[in-house]
């Protein structure tokens, strides 16, 4: 077990962050972590704890001087093997890691003052309890879907998960129950009966952060604001905004390649970092593409070059990007997404309207928040085929990307203009006297006591 940092400041707080080891609940906790040590860089030090497997992924990411890692050894079953038994990854995250993390702290100096544990790793509150430290549980998806969840926790509590289907639980409108149906259906039980105990821990917490922003979500925030007796916060978008005014590499062949695209006409495209579509809907979607004559920028991680090569010169396909960095560009019009809900938060604080393809848990209704709430987005319907597969077909797919990318089309500038009022939306709260801001500073100075 080794830290590894710059310099420490003298902080008299001294926070230790544990997030669930994937890349969805790993880049949320850091985009946190270096928002509040950016607030006060003097006074508080973050140590930020993943498993070895991880560290060898992070350790050289740029951070400021007042985060530093640590890690835990690899007691559960590597990435790539994770999305082949997710059940059995998600069990062993949930009860391999609590020792060694307990050791961990142990052997850290100065002592922890706070910790801030995911919701979904389930043992972070019985370790801060134990030891009498704080804890903040991060919650690294919607308002909503936490509030779902929570409802359901309450509604089975004493009944398992079982295979008739829910008709109603208490307290939830019909239209979340719509897609709170779907997402059993769609879900494994083993997974979503160990995320209801999870959210059966929460009560005895310190803290619930959210990263999602009050004015997004403000009744659900309300509720669960009204439903705990400690601070609810929501403390979003958790994003690595503090990063886009610096880049040193701002002189990537991708940018370049954007820089020469007029304002708006790219469509960007990235289905997650997990799971993935079927290679029988990526060759429909790749013709859809090449027929449509709309011009995309496409992140299609170990597909990249593979996809590269069927793709005509109207695109282009890369392994990895700034993601960010990518959507903030003028040329882009639109994101095609699996609706991840770090990908929303980007897409909203960018201003880009979505087009929405989910495709595992939250996702479902992150997309009903798009369309039917938010409505700056539209959903590409599926089908189901006999197979089981869903595949959309080329043609469906080819004539709703040249409408979503029309600029004169009226629909269109109906999503538009929207994506920019939750954009300026987004801007104010964390800028100063925002609701954010003022989460931040709130949390920020109670842990510091």
């Amino acid at each position: 077990m080794h830290s590894s940092g710059g310099k420490e400041p003298t902080s008299s707080c001294h926070v230790v962050a544990m997030p669930f080891p994937g890349r969805g609940h790993i880049n949320p906790m850091m985009n946190l972590c270096k928002i509040l040590a950016s607030r006060r860089p003097d006074e508080i030090l973050i140590t930020f704890v993943v498993t070895q497997e991880w560290l060898g992924y992070l350790g050289s990411d740029l951070k400021p001087d007042n985060i530093r890692f640590s890690s835990i050894p690899n007691v559960i079953p590597p990435e790539r093997e994770k999305a082949a038994d997710f059940p059995r990854f998600y069990e062993a995250v949930m009860t391999k890691m609590e020792d060694p993390f307990e050791q961990l702290l142990d052997q850290l100096e100065p002592p922890v003052t706070a910790i801030i544990g995911d919701v979904e790793l389930r043992w972070p509150t019985a370790v801060g309890n134990r030891r009498n430290v704080p804890v903040a549980v991060l919650w690294t998806m919607s308002a909503s879907f936490y509030s779902m969840l929570h409802h359901l926790q309450i509604f089975t509590h004493d009944r398992p998960l079982s295979a008739d289907p829910l008709e109603h639980v208490p307290g939830l409108p019909s239209a979340h129950m719509a897609d709170l149906r779907t997402v059993l259906h769609e879900n494994d039980k083993r997974v979503l009966q160990l995320a209801l105990d999870c959210i059966s821990r929460v009560p005895k917490a310190n803290y619930l952060l959210l990263t999602t922003v009050q004015e997004l979500e403000p009744e659900t925030i309300d509720y669960l604001k009204a439903t705990f007796s400690f601070p609810v916060c929501p403390v979003g978008p958790t994003i690595p905004y503090l990063e886009l005014k610096s880049g040193p590499n701002d002189n990537l062949e991708h940018l370049k390649w954007l820089d020469s695209q007029p304002p708006e006409s790219v469509l960007y495209i990235s289905l997650g970092s997990f799971l993935s579509v079927s290679s029988a809907q990526m060759d429909e979607i790749v013709s859809a593409l090449n027929t449509s004559g709309v011009p995309f920028f496409w992140v299609a991680r170990g597909e990249a070059s593979r996809l590269q090569e069927k793709c005509g010169d109207k695109g282009m396909v890369v392994p990895w990007c700034d993601q960010l960095k990518v959507l903030s560009h003028p040329s882009i019009g639109g994101f095609w997404s699996h609706c991840g809900w770090n990908s929303i938060l980007e897409a909203l604080f960018a201003g880009v309207p979505l087009l929405t393809f989910p495709l595992f848990l939250d996702q479902v209704p992150n997309r009903s928040q798009i369309v039917n709430e938010w409505k700056n987005g539209w959903k590409i319907e599926r089908s189901e085929s006999e197979i089981g597969e869903v595949i959309v077909k080329k043609e469906e797919i080819s004539e709703l990307l040249r409408r979503f990318m029309d600029l004169e089309g009226r629909e269109r500038k109906r999503i538009r203009d929207r994506a920019r009022e939750l954009k300026s939306l987004c801007v104010q709260a964390i800028s100063e006297g925002g609701s954010s801001d003022g989460n931040l500073d709130a949390f920020l100075q109670d842990i510091a006591k």
